[in-house]
């Protein structure tokens, strides 16, 4: 696992940097704002993700810790691949994931190039409780539900039965069309996502 490199630039353009550490080039994907500012000759450190596929090794780099932990907990929700989650990355600051998280809201993600209007809800709902807001009095919206309602009801759901992936993906639909009064409350919400869901179906055990 590559997780830090500290260079030279050598090349950069509007997605990646190229940073030569002793002698061996490195092209790194990076946020747009980052690789506007990369500079031939510049001196640049950078905390990395390595994602390893069959056909390619792709490095992705941060400037700062805090992105980088972003960046996997976003590749870690369904639907979000790494170039999404960079995509996320390049639009939104930290503070801005945060806060859309905390508040409930998934209109910034929407408008990410990419993100549909269900992987936005997606995200909202599986990085909720997982990343905390970084400035300090900021308060929910008058009327907001509590994203962690959403967490407990795909919870309890997966303990019902149903496989993670199912129970996150049925209380983002149901949350959709529900009043504001059920999408604040856990027992209201997965009243609604059962009668959506029917009997839960159990995998068959292969022997």
């Amino acid at each position: 696992m590559i997780s830090s490199l500290h260079g030279r630039v050598v090349h950069a353009d509007a997605e990646h940097v190229v940073i030569e550490v002793g002698g061996v080039g490195f092209t790194v994907s990076v946020p747009a704002a980052l690789a506007r500012q990369a500079h031939l000759g510049d001196d640049l450190r950078l905390h990395t993700n390595l994602v390893v596929r069959e056909d390619a090794l792709s490095l992705f780099g941060f400037e700062t810790r805090e992105e980088l932990v972003v960046f996997t907990q976003l590749i870690g929700v369904t639907g979000v691949g790494p170039k999404s989650a960079l995509g996320v990355l390049s639009a939104l600051s930290v503070d801005q994931i945060a806060d859309a998280v905390t508040g409930d809201d998934d209109a910034p993600f929407r408008r990410v190039s990419g993100i549909g209007p269900k992987t936005a809800k997606l995200i909202v709902v599986q990085l909720a409780g997982k990343i905390a807001p970084t400035r300090v009095g900021r308060a929910q919206p008058a009327g907001a539900p509590d994203s962690t309602v959403f967490a407990q009801v795909a919870q309890a759901l997966v303990g019902l039965g149903w496989s993670e992936r199912v129970a996150v993906e049925a209380v983002a639909s149901v949350a959709d069309d529900a009043t504001e009064a059920d999408r604040a409350s856990v027992q209201a919400l997965l009243r609604l996502t059962l009668a959506a869901l029917g009997p839960a179906r159990k995998e068959p055990v292969s022997g």
